[in-house]
């Protein structure tokens, strides 16, 4: 399956914007949904909307179907030893506080460490910040390199006895770095810690292995995988998840209730209280099958041969600052001298070209690289190098309108 077949399963592409083809680069935010997706959400909502598990009639098995072959599907995505260790959520970020609110409270406390990293996303500093503050941990941060990268040798110093978490993202949001997660995982594991994983930017990029990698618990979410909005996947181990507390309570994860006592369902579903996504989940399994279809290696091959591409048209531009390392996943990070980025992106969507300007939700980040907001551009599989043509041409207009405004 070429790129020019791929586009054609994406009818979002196929519009102008302000006079100019879309050239979508903003998938990093989230990306763009096949037709595959879109009809198989209509397909629930037209034939087979029912509410699942409790009820025994026709619609209602056929939603409890797709509802839970869907999980299955994210379990065989991710290479899990059991669909018990899938537990779907809402997104990234719930999946990556259910983990710092249920695990992490009732396993931290005074005089032990919680081992993060400059880099990560606010959904993966926050929760632990709140960790550390409510338990009496104390809060470490990797130093990064010059490049924004990770020294093995630093997570060796710096991962201890007394580390009991460490929260890792696997591919950064804001820089492109890979980082090396299975490594970090060994030493924390050494150590007695346990790894948790935000992979929200490499699940839809690149094959993951949850059992290679070890890590104790992986997160990621469906938007930015060509799935729908509002939901994500929680991976756990299972000893992990069957000695956690739910932290929503209601219909659904209850077992037995009396009047002064409670007792939850087996895993994973006792995390699962409320009506669950159900649409989400059975569009989640649509894109995985999707994602299958093209090949993950086939996608990060194609990623990294456009952001190569990419990174060298930009080169041929002054005035370009590209931050990150040189070996990347599909963003670049930049931004033009003397302009702010936000003005960049208007005139770059002025051009068709959708970028996304700011600090990425990660503010620590912003202030390690000395600025308060950068220019992204990210790609994904419909991307071409067209598609990095008409990005470079953009910019380069850019640079020419404000070096005549301010020149």
């Amino acid at each position: 399956m070429n790129v020019q077949e791929v586009r054609q399963m994406f009818p979002i592409l196929n519009q102008q914007v302000n006079g100019h083809p879309l050239v979508y680069l903003d998938n990093a935010a989230t990306s763009q949904k096949p037709v595959s997706v879109i009809e198989a959400l209509d397909d629930y909502y037209r034939r087979y909307n029912s509410n699942v598990h409790r009820g025994v009639h026709t619609l209602g098995t056929l939603a409890t179907d797709g509802y839970e072959g869907a999980r299955e599907k994210v379990r065989n995505f991710i290479n899990a030893s059991s669909t018990e260790e899938i537990v779907f959520t809402r997104g990234t970020t719930t999946a990556l506080n259910l983990v710092a609110a249920s695990y992490g409270r009732a396993n931290v406390g005074p005089g032990d460490e919680i081992v993060i990293t400059p880099m990560e996303h606010h959904s993966n500093i926050i929760p632990w910040q709140q960790v550390a503050r409510a338990t009496g941990a104390a809060l470490k941060y990797l130093p990064l390199q010059g490049d924004g990268t990770i020294d093995l040798q630093d997570a060796e110093e710096m991962i201890t006895d007394n580390t009991k978490i460490v929260a890792v993202m696997q591919v950064s949001n804001a820089l492109g770095t890979i980082n090396p997660i299975k490594e970090i995982t060994a030493i924390a594991h050494k150590h007695h810690a346990v790894m948790v994983v935000d992979g929200a930017q490499s699940a839809p990029h690149m094959k993951v292995d949850v059992k290679d990698l070890d890590c104790d618990f992986f997160a990621f979410s469906g938007h930015k995988m060509c799935g729908p909005t509002g939901i994500g996947v929680l991976y756990g181990k299972k000893r992990h998840l069957e000695k956690m507390e739910p932290i929503e309570f209601g219909g659904e994860m209850i077992d037995f209730v009396g009047l002064y006592e409670s007792t939850w369902k087996e895993l994973p579903w006792k995390f699962e209280g409320g009506t669950p996504i159900i649409a989400g989940a059975i569009g989640l399994g649509a894109a995985i099958d999707f994602l299958n279809d093209v090949g993950l290696d086939n996608i990060q091959e194609h990623e990294h041969k456009i952001v190569e591409y990419a990174m060298a048209r930009l080169a041929e531009i002054d005035g370009i600052e590209i931050y990150g390392p040189e070996k990347r996943a599909g963003l670049i990070t930049f931004n033009c001298i003397d302009v702010h980025p936000h003005d960049v992106a208007t005139v770059l969507d002025a051009e068709g070209v959708a970028v996304r300007a700011g600090h990425h939700c990660a503010q620590p980040l912003m202030k390690w690289l000395d600025v308060t907001a950068t220019a992204r551009a990210s790609f994904y599989l419909y991307n071409t190098e067209e598609d990095a043509d008409a990005f470079v041409k953009a910019l380069i207009k850019t640079k020419e309108y404000f070096g005549n405004v301010f020149g």
